[in-house]
């Protein structure tokens, strides 16, 4: 294409980008971790449609930068799946993607050196390469899907996406949450507001034809069936916490009206934690004691949890950050969840029934 003065003014410079279809192939989708994702799926689904009376638990880093912890987490959650899981569905987040309200590190896909060398195909490669090491432990997997063209490398290895509070109100992630193949959460708003992700939910629901990428890379005309297990995350905002009963009983009232389903999870992060993570636990608390009560709609939670607490600065390099600490939003550590979901089960020993085989 001959230069234009009309053209890319602001566009330093371009990289080709391996396909979908290439990067499967370089690292394909094994049978056992197939079957892993399909029933952690299907799990989550028999949760949202009432089948499955276990309480769902989405916990693990608030994002992924070193594959050596991410496995130690990885481990130590299995161990407690297999003692904890007649009560609690635990599905382990897996975070690549982070948005930023103005400028910080993007996660593993985009920087996964932390130093701004930005190699998005190593990135991809080594977010791959990951879910397909925490799904051969027979783990399930969570992630938020930002930008749009992601999910073609990583959709086939997880088992539950979320849309986040700055993009559930935009088209192009309605969009792409109603092609995508596993249950979505949708985040309320920043400023906290529900109707925002409600809104998401109907719109996701229905089919769609839009611009995107096949396997191949090929810019195409993506067209959608609607994905109906598309569900609300409270997740708190600028106008404080929205955990408490009263809050959730408006979040129904307006997944009531809208006509969309009216479980909902509760994120005890960010703003329901006020941004600090040693109030998550009260946030959990509440949200255990409201379902012990009766009201069944609060089908789980998300907790941000590392192996150790609290967060650090990215200082250049990864060898010279605390091992097993956050580098974004700070986390609790293992020992404190390891304590919060086992206080949840037995508090949960009156109210779950066996999940469905």
């Amino acid at each position: 294409m001959q230069p234009s003065p009309a053209r890319d003014v602001n566009v330093a410079s371009t990289e080709p980008l391996i396909s979908p279809v290439g990067l499967v192939e370089e690292l394909p989708l094994t049978p056992d971790v197939e079957a892993v994702v399909l029933e952690g799926r299907r799990q989550i689904q028999a949760v949202l449609r009432g089948e499955d009376s276990r309480f769902m638990v989405i916990t693990g880093p608030c994002s992924v930068h070193d594959e050596e912890s991410c496995m130690e987490y990885a481990s130590r959650l299995k161990a407690l799946q297999e003692e904890l899981g007649d009560r609690i569905l635990l599905v382990m987040r897996v975070y690549f993607e982070k948005p930023r309200t103005t400028v910080g590190w993007k996660g593993m896909i985009y920087d996964p050196y932390l130093d701004d060398t930005f190699d998005i195909g190593e990135g991809l490669r080594r977010a791959r390469r990951l879910l397909l090491k925490v799904g051969e432990m027979g783990i399930y997997t969570a992630t938020e899907f930002l930008d749009p063209i992601v999910p073609q490398y990583l959709a086939g290895l997880i088992s539950w996406a979320a849309i986040g509070a700055r993009t559930t109100e935009s088209q192009t992630h309605r969009q792409m949450a109603s092609g995508l193949s596993m249950p979505v959460g949708f985040k309320n708003g920043t400023d906290g507001d529900a109707q925002i992700a409600v809104d998401a939910m109907t719109s996701a629901q229905s089919a769609h034809a839009f611009l995107g990428i096949d396997h191949f890379g090929q810019t195409c005309i993506v067209h959608t069936n609607g994905n109906p297990y598309g569900h609300l995350v409270l997740r708190g905002g600028r106008s404080g916490p929205n955990f408490g009963a009263e809050a959730i009983e408006a979040a129904q009232e307006l997944l009531n009206k809208a006509g969309v389903p009216s479980q909902l999870l509760v994120d005890c992060s960010h703003g329901n934690s006020n941004k600090d993570h040693t109030l998550q636990n009260i946030a959990l608390n509440s949200i255990i004691e409201q379902r012990v009560a009766g009201n069944t709609d609060i089908i789980g939670c998300m907790l941000e949890s590392n192996l150790n607490p609290g967060s650090q600065s990215i200082n250049g390099s990864l060898e010279e950050l605390e091992y097993g600490v956050s580098v974004t939003d700070a986390c609790i550590g293992w020992d404190e969840t390891e304590g919060l979901l086992r206080d949840a089960h037995a508090k949960l020993a009156d109210v779950v029934q066996q999940p469905v085989a």
